[in-house]
């Protein structure tokens, strides 16, 4: 299974529809957006997917966001999600809390942890666990997102630019 990772789209809908166009074409099952959503119009640029939201810092206005992914039948998991695809344990959360970040990341509980926020694409393993950071798709250079084959736990940066 093919896993589409998005953080930080802060409302940019021009940069963010280069991304789903990305996610398309490399023809991703699900999505997993690690916060900093920015507005609602964003939300329904995921429809085509099983998509899942967390917060981020910067999302002020969580009640229309949470609406909007209500909306869309998609899922929001507030600031902290946990949830199992493809037979692997994930959280997602966007990283802005360091202690719940560094408590999640160092558990062992995770087969993967995506995160957003630093707006740096990152991936390290810790243990079992594959640590990732799709970057960001605003205020970023390059901005990118991940794809992450959940059969083979491996992770791949994808610039925009």
């Amino acid at each position: 299974m093919l896993l589409g990772v998005v953080s930080d789209t802060h409302g940019n809908v021009h940069l963010t529809r280069r991304a789903i166009r990305m996610l398309e074409s490399l023809q991703v099952e699900a999505v997993l957006h690690c916060g900093d959503i920015g507005t609602a119009e964003i939300i329904h640029m995921f429809e085509p997917w099983q998509t899942h939201f967390v917060f981020g810092n910067t999302d002020h206005d969580q009640p229309t966001l949470r609406r909007a992914i209500q909306q869309a039948k998609l899922t929001c998991h507030e600031r902290y999600g946990e949830l199992e695809l493809a037979e692997r344990k994930i959280a997602l959360l966007h990283s802005d809390d360091a202690r719940k970040f560094a408590e999640v990341c160092q558990s062992g509980q995770f087969d993967l942890v995506c995160y957003g926020h630093t707006h740096l694409a990152k991936q390290e393993r810790v243990g079992k666990t594959l640590i990732l950071n799709p970057g960001a798709i605003h205020r970023a250079s390059p901005h990118s997102i991940a794809v992450v084959d959940l059969f083979e736990m491996q992770a791949t940066i994808v610039p925009l630019d």
